[in-house]
């Protein structure tokens, strides 16, 4: 599954720091099979259950969120550098597994999509956190999993967490209209 993985989302090699790159992985393998799905599962499973029939897959809204993330660190790093401190890793690592928990909230019914029994009672960013808590990653890329979406709106984000939060609405709320 590593290897799929690793092909389906080359932004897994943007994380410099092999142990947090293995981590990253594990935590998206956890999920992955605890929700019971496969890795091709990932460009069928929508992004949103919000916007009926959107035609934007998690994988695709995933790799999107983390290369506008990439992009914005780089401008940041390149126009104000110590400024402005930015963990690459850590922003990498929480982009892609701001919405893992996605994996726990949604369950495939025939050919839709809808919340899962633990979907009705948690959203996807405690239990997000959850398994990111469990595949030993630092409380840094909790943090920016747990606020990335309304829920820590009344929070203190890192700057990691700010640059997650908004390259996830840059990618959502668009496609509302």
């Amino acid at each position: 599954m590593k290897e799929k993985l690793l092909e389906i989302i080359p932004e897994f090699n943007e994380i410099k720091n092999e142990k947090l790159r293995e981590m990253t992985l594990e935590a998206m393998i956890m999920a992955i099979e605890k929700g019971g799905w496969s890795p091709s599962d990932l460009a069928k499973i929508p992004f949103t259950l919000l916007i009926e029939e959107t035609n934007v897959s998690l994988l695709e809204h995933t790799r999107a969120v983390t290369r506008i993330c990439i992009g914005m660190a780089r401008a940041i790093d390149a126009t104000l550098g110590p400024k402005l401190p930015i963990n690459f890793d850590f922003l990498v690592s929480g982009a892609i597994l701001h919405d893992v928990g996605k994996l726990l909230e949604y369950q495939r019914e025939g050919l839709r999509y809808t919340k899962s029994a633990s979907g009705k009672l948690l959203r996807h960013p405690f239990s997000g956190v959850q398994i990111a808590t469990l595949a030993g990653l630092p409380d840094e890329i909790s943090h920016i999993i747990a606020n990335h979406s309304h829920e820590g709106d009344h929070g203190k984000r890192t700057n990691e967490g700010i640059l997650l939060h908004h390259a996830d609405f840059t990618s959502f709320e668009p496609l509302k209209t």
